[in-house]
């Protein structure tokens, strides 16, 4: 629809309408989210958490599984910028494979989780009826088990891989994504499109994915944002509680784990660094994922008109 503005000429001091064409939605999208604050510096945190894990280890080549038995607890040097642990392994090393360890589960526990709600929640949303309140007393279910909990009780059943924490988390984390869904699917299926799309004897799987999916893209994209931070989280508190991935895979929450037991030695190189990298982690995607959230819902989108929250 055309927006109307009107000015005045100034020499006849009659007005004039000017008529312009509406912004197209992914410039609206791109003008809202670069211009968002914390967007821009949660991309920057990712980036360099990325280059930080995965090229870090190509410009540093120290092995994070060698013990240096006779530099144990050694504070920051020029041999060791992180300094050593109790077992006289290099901190810096070690840091980088566990970032690398933090992001490759998390973001893969969030796909998988997005991929199982996605599908969860088009079935249920769309076939209604007594499937769909079956299937969501089965989401109140494990909704209502605390999802720490169900981890550590699964954990404690199998020894831990990367690719099981993955199914692990994902399996506590996709009812969140299909509630989403559904509810998005219930509010799409009734509009006229969806409608003419049904009447002229389309199948549902065409519905689905070229109706309803489209129009839900943007829901699940920023909630699956959101659940990578929640993965990360959710790996650092289980490696705390010596239910992570087994030594001697490194990773920050055992890494911190681990200085717990040299606090009254001062030993602040072993807790700061992966206690900054969760945070600095957990921000960032954060705060891609709010720039998204506002970039993505129009009724937000009004609030940073211009860019700038008004």
């Amino acid at each position: 629809m055309l927006d109307r503005e009107s000015t005045d000429v100034g020499e006849s001091g009659a007005g004039e309408e000017l008529w312009s064409l509406p912004e197209p939605s992914g410039s609206r999208f791109q003008r809202i989210f670069w211009h968002h604050p914390l967007a821009r510096w949660g991309i920057l945190g990712v980036i360099l958490l990325t280059g930080f894990s995965f090229l870090g280890p190509l410009l540093y080549r120290a092995s994070p599984y060698t013990l240096h038995l006779t530099a144990l607890l050694k504070p920051p040097s020029a041999h060791f910028p992180l300094g050593t642990n109790n077992l006289g392994r290099n901190m810096l090393a070690r840091l980088m494979l566990g970032g690398q360890t933090s992001l490759e589960v998390g973001f893969a526990a969030a796909i998988s989780a997005m991929v199982i709600g996605i599908v969860y929640g088009l079935i249920a949303g769309y076939a209604g009826g007594w499937l769909d309140a079956l299937m969501m007393r089965i989401v109140d279910l494990l909704r209502a088990i605390p999802g720490l909990f169900l981890l550590i009780f699964l954990d404690s059943l199998v020894t831990p891989s990367p690719m099981l924490l993955v199914l692990l988390i994902a399996f506590t984390s996709w009812h969140g994504v299909s509630r989403l869904v559904r509810a998005e699917v219930l509010s799409l299926k009734r509009r006229l499109f969806v409608e003419a799309s049904v009447s002229s004897g389309a199948r549902p799987i065409h519905i689905a994915v070229r109706h309803l999916f489209p129009n839900i893209l943007g829901t699940v994209i920023v909630a699956t944002t959101f659940m990578v931070a929640d993965a990360v989280l959710v790996i650092a508190s289980l490696s705390f509680l010596g239910m992570g991935l087994p030594p001697p895979i490194p990773n920050w929450g055992a890494m911190l784990a681990d200085s717990m037991a040299y606090l009254p030695q001062h030993t602040w190189w072993l807790i700061y660094p992966p206690g900054l990298a969760v945070l600095w982690t957990i921000l960032s995607i954060s705060f891609i994922g709010d720039g998204l959230r506002a970039a993505l819902d129009t009724r937000l989108s009004a609030t940073y008109r211009g860019g700038k929250a008004l």
